[in-house]
Parts: C-alpha cells; sequence; structure tokens
C-alpha cells in the first residue's frame, strides 16, 4: 500500500466520513468491494478516506493494482493463505493453563509448524510467478520471500521446532543459592542420541539421579516447576517469534485485503460493459479536472443498464456551476465527480474513458437534507449551522460538492446566500462544484464571465426527453419542472403548465437511477 510505511486500519476516520458516505453513496461501492466480507469493507472504508496526496504516491498504488488485475488468481491465493494463518493460529488450542511455560512452549511449537508450512507455499508462489509482476511493491515482496525463507532457513526452523517438543526430556543446569535455592536456570541442548547398544551397556556415570514415586504428587509438582523455570525464557522467545510472523500475516492481508477489494468492484463493472481507466494525478497547484466517458459508479452498480458517461472540461476551473432540466443527470453527475476524486486518490482505478485531475486537500459536500423531524431548527438554520461546520474543515486545495444548497429559503434570499459562501470559499482557494435550481444565483454568477468559472447544463430534447448528458451552456430561466409533472401525471392532457424563472416543480420521488440510464 505504501513504499515506506505500514498501512494503518487504526486510523481515524475524517469528521465529514458520514455525510461523505451518504452523499456521495459510498456503501453500494464499499458492499461490492467486500463482497460480504466485513473485513475488506472495514479496509476499503479506511482506503477511501486515507486520501494520498502524493502524485507518486498514487502511481506506486495504481501500479501494484495493475499486477493485481493482470494476475487476479495469483493475489487471491496470497491473500487466501493470509487469511488461513490468522484463522488457523485462533483455532490451535491455548489450554486452560497456557499461562504456563510448557504450555505455551507445547502451543508456540505447534503455532510455529502451522506457520512454516504456509511460509513454504508463499515461497513456492513467489519462486514460480515473480517473474511476472513488474510493480516496485510486488517486487519487493517477493524478493524479500525469496531472501528470508531459503531451504536454510526451513531446515534450520524446522530441527528446532523437533528439538522443542522434548521427547527425551529436557536438560536443565542451574546453580545454589542462598539457603540452597536454584538460581541460574539454563536450558541446555540434549547431548546427541545414543545407540540402542549404549543405552542398553552399563558404563561408568558422574552425577547421581533418583527417581519419582508413581504416586508422589507434590515431587511431581516440583518437577514441574523446575522445568517451567528452565523452558521460561525459551517459552517466551517462542511466542515472540510466533506473534511475530503472525503480524505478517496480519499486515499482509490488510494490505492485499484493499487489492482483493478492487478486484472485486472491477470484476462487476467490466462484467457489465463499463469502462474503467487508471487516472492521471497532477499535483497541487492550477486547479484540473477533464473527464471523457465520467460516470457514476454506485449507480452503475444499481440498475441494470448501463449508466450514461459525461465529458468534462474544467482545467483551470474553481466554480463549476451545473444548472438545468429536472432529473436530468445532475446530481449524478456531481456524485461521479466526488467518487472519481476520492478513487483516485486512494490508488484505484476510476468510472471512464479518462480521468485527469490535480489531487486534493480533501472532498466535502453539502447537500439538501429532510425536514427536521424534531423541529429544532428551520432547514436553512440546518443548511448554515452545516455550512459553519464545514468552514472550520475546508482549506486552500479542498473540493466542495453543493447540491441545491440554501434552496429551503425564497429564491432571492438564497441566491445571496450562496453567492457570497462560494465567492468567498473560491477565493479562499476552494474548488466548487454546485448543483442548483436558483436560477439568480447562476445568472449573476454568468454575468460576471470570469475565466475560473464552468458552466453545465443537463441537456433536454423538444420534446421533453432528457439524455442525461452534460453540456456547456449559459443557465435558463427554468428547469422544465412541467416535464415531470407530465411524465408522471399524465399532465399531457391538460393546459400546459407556464414555465418561468421561480418552475423548481419536484413531482415528487421518482425510481432511483432513473436520471442516468441510457435513453
Amino acid at each position: 500500500m505504501y513504499q515506506d510505511q505500514d498501512f494503518d486500519l487504526q486510523r481515524e476516520l475524517p469528521p465529514n466520513e458520514a455525510a461523505l458516505t451518504q452523499d456521495l453513496e459510498l456503501s453500494t461501492l464499499l458492499h461490492v468491494m467486500a463482497a460480504g466480507d466485513k473485513f475488506l469493507f472495514g479496509v476499503g472504508e479506511q482506503a477511501l478516506f486515507s486520501s494520498l496526496t502524493d502524485p507518486a504516491a498514487i502511481v506506486y498504488r495504481q501500479q501494484v493494482l495493475n499486477d493485481c488485475l493482470g494476475y487476479p488468481s495469483i493475489v487471491r491465493e496470497i491473500y487466501d493463505i493470509a487469511v488461513t494463518a490468522i484463522q488457523g493460529e485462533k483455532r490451535i488450542y491455548r489450554g486452560l493453563f497456557s499461562r504456563s511455560p510448557d504450555m505455551s512452549l507445547h502451543r508456540s511449537v505447534e503455532v510455529l509448524q502451522f506457520f512454516v508450512g504456509l511460509l513454504k507455499i508463499l515461497r513456492h508462489i513467489a519462486d514460480e510467478h515473480a517473474g511476472k509482476f513488474r510493480s516496485a511493491g510486488f517486487v519487493r515482496l517477493f524478493a524479500m520471500l525469496s531472501k528470508e525463507l531459503g531451504d536454510e532457513y526451513f531446515d534450520a526452523v524446522e530441527n528446532q521446532l523437533r528439538e522443542l517438543k522434548f521427547r527425551r526430556g529436557v536438560l536443565i543446569s542451574a546453580g545454589l543459592g542462598k539457603g540452597n535455592k536454584g538460581i541460574g536456570y539454563i536450558l541446555r541442548r540434549l547431548p546427541p542420541e545414543q545407540s540402542w547398544m549404549k543405552r542398553i551397556t552399563p558404563g561408568n556415570r558422574s552425577g547421581y539421579s533418583f527417581q519419582i514415586p508413581d504416586r508422589d504428587e507434590n515431587g511431581f509438582r516440583a518437577l514441574s516447576e523446575l522445568r517451567d523455570r528452565g523452558t521460561n525464557l525459551v517459552a517466551n522467545a517462542l511466542a515472540q517469534s510466533a506473534d511475530h510472523i503472525l503480524s505478517f500475516f496480519q499486515m499482509l492481508r490488510s494490505e492485499l485485503a484493499f487489492y482483493v477489494g478492487c478486484l472485486n468492484l472491477h470484476q462487476r463493472l467490466t462484467a457489465k460493459g463499463e469502462p474503467v481507466c487508471f487516472p492521471v494525478a497532477l499535483p497541487r497547484g492550477g486547479p484540473a479536472l477533464s473527464a471523457r466517458g465520467l460516470y457514476d459508479a454506485c449507480l452503475a452498480m444499481s440498475i441494470e443498464a448501463r449508466a450514461v458517461g459525461n465529458d468534462v472540461d474544467a482545467d483551470g476551473k474553481r466554480l463549476v456551476m451545473i444548472t438545468g432540466a429536472n432529473q436530468g443527470g445532475k446530481s449524478t453527475f456531481l456524485r461521479s465527480v466526488g467518487l472519481a476524486q476520492l478513487m483516485m486518490q486512494c490508488g484505484m482505478f476510476v468510472p471512464g474513458r479518462l480521468f485527469r485531475a490535480s489531487v486534493c486537500d480533501g472532498v466535502f459536500t453539502h447537500y439538501k437534507r429532510e425536514e427536521d423531524t424534531t423541529m429544532e431548527s428551520g432547514k436553512l438554520d440546518e443548511e448554515l449551522c452545516r455550512m459553519s461546520d464545514l468552514a472550520g474543515q475546508l482549506r486552500a486545495n479542498s473540493v466542495l460538492l453543493c447540491n441545491e444548497s440554501f434552496a429551503s429559503t425564497n429564491e432571492r434570499e438564497g441566491s445571496e446566500i450562496a453567492r457570497q459562501i462560494t465567492r468567498a470559499l473560491v477565493e479562499k482557494g476552494v474548488r466548487v462544484f454546485f448543483v442548483t435550481h436558483l436560477f439568480d444565483l447562476a445568472q449573476r454568477c454568468y454575468l460576471e464571465k470570469t475565466d475560473a468559472t464552468l458552466f453545465l447544463r443537463a441537456e433536454r430534447h423538444g420534446d421533453g426527453r432528457r439524455t442525461f448528458k452534460l453540456l456547456e451552456g449559459a443557465p435558463l430561466p427554468t428547469s422544465y419542472g412541467q416535464d415531470l409533472y407530465s411524465r408522471i401525471f399524465g399532465a399531457e392532457r391538460d393546459a400546459p403548465l407556464r414555465a418561468d424563472r421561480h418552475d423548481n416543480v419536484s413531482a415528487g420521488p421518482v425510481p432511483r437511477g432513473s436520471g442516468s440510464l441510457w435513453p
């Protein structure tokens, strides 16, 4: 995931995580990436909100992902090995007396034997497939596996584990301290095992021995305590070795989980014939954004038909004002921009044929909300409070997506509030994408004729049909609310409704996704 650091799953999510998830419908994206796996969901969420701001770091992750897309079965196999290691370690019996050095030693030996078998499989994968991968991340991983997991390493580990089972007992040395108490317990290596002939041939033995009677429980307890003292240091060292290898598998699982989630998403999108591309991330500086065929991936995965993509050229534009017909694809386009920015800055591919944008210091949203059922505040007051909170989080080079902001009051008042706030944010270096039906707001911005503003308008045919395409164009004094009324309530049989500059009619609920299908 990173060239010089580990992926931190415990990193705190940004304060606007809940709003972004709701407004951009990120849960849909994360559920597809997770494919029912809670761990994959959590990793995808953490990665999506831990945006990279260095284009080189983004390219590094893109190259790793490109290798994953080239050899998905190998990547999934490595991931499954890591999962098997973590789950298998939990199933190895800890025992009621696992704090005993002898029991801890016994369990650590079993765990390490289990891990050694899986490490051998990893080494085999590295030897067989390392030459196929080109990214710096996988090259380094496979080189590490080949270097550190050689045949000599496995031979040494397996020999040590055989000895640590103490099938011939333990050899411990100790000294006598004050009061003839034992001190300096040291576990010794047993001498080579003698042949059966020497074992049955009597010889000179230097030293003394004694035998504990079968029913001497105190004697056995004392002997067990002596054994624990002698094996304590070895048990601790072995437990630390097992934990060290376990942490390797845990980190391998965490970092590969992101790429497995990307594979799941890529498979889902390409199965529908939807285009995806690796975006070009540009450094901070002048705002840049250009796209071809950009679409909302969350919408594409929620409908059977293919989603309509949009082309946009917004290089150098600080403010993008989006107007036009109701249900013409404006909100869908806004989500596609925010989603593409987040996906690009976590090293993923982007839904579309081409996407090129400068990195930002955070994506934020200010969408209209439903009426406060508690009646603690009015809608305008609630919108202003949320904008005040955002003002404390927004920085120069942030991206703010506004969807029907400040439409809860009359047009003149809402337009003036939105215009002043937008102007202040743009002057501070914030990039704003604003979907609005407030004609007064859009018209005044248009009349200012600044080079840093782009105006997009949802396309509508003369017969009222929406193409769900956004084209450059001046704002119009109508959003064609009568089209929706006619379509839903059959009002074409009645007298045509008057279209004027206050036409912001919303004709009730429309099935989700109906605004971005192929016509």
